[in-house]
């Protein structure tokens, strides 16, 4: 009897289904990576997709890392993904059932080192220089005096102080203050908007509701102190860069030190190696104007008393020159004498050869020519008179029948006149009637955008702010106090509400002294503006009032 096949081997483990098994290998990857930090050179990167997500991948000499970022975490990074850019991604490891594939989920991105930093201005730096916005030929010499100085930096800074001490004793200038971040996420996009910002400022100034006005500068310092190279990342941005090389105004560049480098610097018309250097590219040194204008007028004055001098010896020497006047009139006198001496005889030559002429007409007029001249004249005045009374009635025939045509002309076109008139007179009419209708759509129309004008005027008026419960606080000379730190204890100062304005005196200073418990406030404190500089005038800046 044939042996039995052997039976097969029955197993106890449990089956599982692919989407268990999946799930299963996503939660423990979860679970093990749940928070990495990856070093890696971004790949494949092509921007974010239509959905707003960014996919690339993460590698190195050996393997290959997918990598996604969703669409509200890539709203806060603060590094933006650039292709061939070496960096380091934090986030967690997690996978794709759909492909059986695992990746990072991007929470962060950071340089990996001063190096990749470095790689990345380099490759910024050739893509805009190829572009050529760091041509020679684009940049412009700032003015040699400018009237208006535009400064754009941090305004509680150290920088601004040594730009205003530096401008003060070399040739003081107004100075205008655009106040940005100078480090941080935001700063590449403040520095862009403020260079923008007083570009856009019109040629005769920009006049505001107060009824001041802020003038256009006439050069741009973008100034900041040193710092390390991620400090400085800000000026490097490609909005920054670009903003600078628009610029109609001349830009003169000062940020960080000397051996500090930045994209804008590049870009600038001029490049400072510090900022107090900047103020002095700006202006020139009044002391030395002034006397260089003293050496110039000297000259110009020893010039002139040369100059005069040289003429009055020139004078001197023509006037040795010249014939005395007795020289001069000598021949002309002695031909005057000759022409007396022959005018008798000319005189009596003259009237003999008048007097022979006269002898020679008065044979030509004796009585029987005049006679016989006047008879012939008769004669013809006889023909004429007989002629006359039938060239009388002809000529007056003709002109009757003249102007009995021009009469028949002169009813034919009064008629057409008549009828042109009656025809202008109904065009008048009808266009009478379309200019009232004109009116009345036009007054409805400006009627309306008045309304529309007068309801975004209620809108963007302060006194809506009032309305709402808030109020605003003027000081003495009635500007208004944006900060606790500008309020010494016994200033007069002046608080509007929204029905009127109340006077009170401050009874402490200081953003931390607490309200007097005698008079609670309920106002919300306004954001706090930089005081002035101490033993500084103080600058205008846009925000102000």
């Amino acid at each position: 009897m044939p042996d039995a096949p052997p039976e097969s081997p029955v197993s106890n483990a449990a089956d599982w289904t692919v989407s268990e098994l999946s799930g299963a290998l996503k939660r423990t990857v979860e679970d093990s990576f749940g928070h990495v930090r990856v070093r890696g050179e971004i790949s494949g990167y092509r921007g974010p997709h239509s959905s707003g997500h960014a996919y690339f991948s993460l590698k190195d000499q050996n393997a290959r890392l997918d990598a996604v970022v969703w669409k509200g975490v890539f709203g806060r990074l603060k590094l933006r993904p650039e292709e061939g850019l070496e960096v380091v991604a934090i986030g967690r490891i997690t996978t794709f059932p759909g492909k059986s594939s695992y990746q990072i989920v991007i929470e962060q991105l950071e340089f990996a080192g001063a190096g990749a930093i470095m790689a990345m201005l380099e490759e910024r730096k050739n893509r805009l220089a190829a572009e050529g916005l760091f041509a020679a030929e684009r940049k412009r010499r700032p003015p040699f005096l400018p009237a208006v100085i535009g400064v754009v930096t941090s305004p509680t800074g150290a920088v601004i102080r040594d730009i205003l001490h530096r401008l003060a004793d070399r040739f003081p200038r107004p100075v205008l203050v655009w106040p940005v971040r100078v480090q941080g996420d935001t700063a590449g996009a403040e520095v862009s908007a403020a260079i923008r910002g007083f570009n856009s400022i019109p040629a005769g100034g920009l006049t505001l509701a107060t009824g001041g006005s802020i003038p256009r500068p006439d050069v741009l310092i973008v100034a900041r102190g040193g710092g390390s190279l991620e400090d400085l990342l800000g000026f490097s941005e490609e909005s920054v860069v670009r903003a600078a090389a628009e610029s109609a105004i001349p830009l003169i560049s000062a940020v960080g030190h000397e051996t500090d480098v930045t994209l804008i610097d590049f870009a600038a018309d001029l490049r400072a190696p510090t900022p107090t250097a900047a103020a002095e590219m700006a202006v020139p040194v009044r002391a030395d104007l002034v006397a260089e204008v003293a050496q110039l007028h000297a000259r110009l004055r020893a010039s002139f008393a040369r100059e005069l001098d040289r003429r009055r010896s020139d004078l001197r020497g023509l006037a040795r020159l010249l014939p005395s006047a007795d020289a001069v009139l000598a021949l002309p006198r002695q031909r005057l004498d000759i022409a007396g001496q022959r005018l008798p005889r000319a005189l009596k030559a003259n009237a003999s050869a008048h007097r022979l002429a006269l002898t020679g007409v008065r044979s030509r007029l004796s009585p029987q020519v005049l006679v016989a001249a006047l008879t012939r004249r008769r004669e013809r005045v006889g023909v004429v008179a007989a002629r006359l009374p039938r060239e009388l009635t002809a000529n007056t025939a003709r002109h009757r029948l003249l102007l009995t045509r021009a009469e028949s002309r002169l009813r034919l076109i009064a008629q057409s006149l008549r009828d042109r008139r009656e025809r202008g007179r109904d065009r008048l009419e009808n266009a009478r009637e379309r200019l009232r209708r004109c009116q009345r759509q036009q007054a409805i129309e400006r009627a309306g955008r008045l309304d529309g004008a007068a309801k975004l005027l209620t809108a963007l008026s302060y006194k809506g702010v009032l309305a709402r419960g808030y109020a605003l606080v003027r000081d003495s000379a009635g500007a208004p106090v944006h900060a606790a730190a500008g309020i010494t204890a016994g200033d007069a100062l002046e608080i509007e509400f929204r029905d009127g304005r109340v006077a009170v005196q401050a009874m402490a200073s200081g953003p931390d002294v607490p309200p007097s418990p005698s008079r609670p406030t309920k106002a919300r404190a306004a954001k706090a503006r930089a005081a002035p500089l101490p033993d500084e005038p103080r600058q205008p800046t846009l925000f102000d009032t």
